[in-house]
């Protein structure tokens, strides 16, 4: 199998660009080729597509309100058009969309070159341009068992893949939990995603204030925080006595990760196939105003699992942090079995298996049935439409 030719289509966001990074940076260890297609904040994400070819094509975000759908139909045209020209000179054997808007017009290309297609949805709910695409595609990934708006008649075409994650933190899985006594340090990792969330500066260093003092003393805290934030949970953290690093973004997050025992987190898909991936326990705030609530769709199979407690914004209390802290961090055995947990609901083949796709498509063998992923078939969750 020679060298070939691929186009990865992405949001401009880590949730999108961050699985297409994974996926690039195994195509080109096959000895592939890979482009993007994204917008100017996805091809400005530190730390991926370093080298790669990118392009930035003009895309449309159709909203309800009709009085810019004139603009962002145009916007999609020229995009495809652009995406097209692309294609003549690159020749890709596959494009494959991970959502998002800018993906739309290199998807659409490809659809009218004939060109085969896959999208992949990294949340448990099918996202906007996924939706409209997914009756047209060759193939469509996902990251979890049920997937929330995917339509029954699309089944047969669906792979249940995972969400592909950093080299950096699938190493992390070969490595044990990090070793915890009765009276060692406890770290703790507090991260609201690439934005951070102010929600968590304001909740967790008063929460982490009502545990027992004995458990606070032995506290080690990393935590992002919004930049209007970090000095006055700074202060808060010198009040307690507890060390913490603070900043608004992490660029060694995996390494963080590594050592972390516990994690207090939104539930956006890369950061829940992060830590199903390491193996490490979480509490989760799930973002109220996600899109069709995906977040709290993200959260159901690790909660399930035993290896997340999901506490709804609205009653996410420093009480109530402290409470399911004490559940999970007093007893280091009942940490090492959440960690487990988490573990096994982690998918960590997904960039593998998701690379196999393509090359199948590339191949020309559509949406046939591919030996991928969990093996296990994909079902709509409730509510579905068929």
């Amino acid at each position: 199998m020679g060298a070939r030719h691929f186009v990865l289509a992405a949001g401009g966001t880590g949730g999108h660009i961050i699985p297409a990074f994974a996926l690039a940076t195994e195509l080109k260890k096959r000895g592939h080729y890979v482009a993007l297609v994204t917008d100017e904040r996805g091809a400005a994400i530190p730390g991926t597509f370093e080298g790669d070819e990118k392009h930035i094509l003009p895309s449309g975000r159709v909203t309800k309100n009709p009085v810019g759908w004139v603009g962002a139909a145009k916007n999609i045209w020229n995009g495809r058009a652009m995406a097209r020209r692309l294609y003549e000179s690159f020749n890709p054997e596959a494009v494959i969309g991970f959502g998002g808007y800018p993906a739309l017009p290199a998807l659409l290309a490809a659809l009218k070159d004939k060109v085969p297609c896959a999208i992949h949805e990294q949340n448990a709910v099918l996202g906007r341009v996924n939706r409209l695409l997914a009756s047209r595609v060759d193939a469509i990934a996902t990251a979890y068992l049920e997937v929330g708006r995917l339509k029954e008649k699309h089944m047969g075409k669906s792979h249940l893949i995972g969400n592909p994650v950093r080299e950096e933190v699938a190493v992390l899985r070969s490595q044990p939990f990090p070793a915890l006594s009765e009276d060692g340090i406890f770290r703790v990792l507090v991260t609201g995603g690439s934005q951070g969330a102010s929600i968590l500066s304001q909740v967790v260093p008063d929460g982490l204030a009502l545990l027992p003092l004995s458990f606070r003393r032995r506290m080690q805290v990393t935590q992002q925080c919004r930049e209007e934030d970090i000095e006055r949970v700074r202060d808060r953290y010198a009040d307690l006595a507890i060390p913490a690093d603070l900043a608004t973004y992490l660029p060694d997050l995996p390494e963080r990760l590594g050592w972390a025992h516990i994690v207090i987190a939104r539930a956006g898909a890369s950061t829940i196939a992060e830590l199903t991936t390491a193996g490490r326990p979480a509490i989760l705030i799930p973002l109220p105003i996600a899109t069709d609530d995906h977040q709290t769709a993200n959260a159901r199979e690790m909660e399930a699992g035993g290896g997340a407690r999901v506490i709804k914004q609205q009653y996410f209390t420093p009480a109530e942090l402290a409470k399911q802290m004490q559940k999970l961090g007093l007893e280091p055995e009942a940490l090492m079995n959440a960690a487990g947990r988490a573990r096994n609901a982690g998918y960590p083949n997904a960039t593998r298996d998701l690379a196999d796709l393509m090359e199948r498509l590339g191949q020309g063998l559509g949406g046939e049935a591919m030996p991928v992923g969990a093996g296990a078939p994909i079902r709509p969750a409730m509510g579905a439409a068929s």
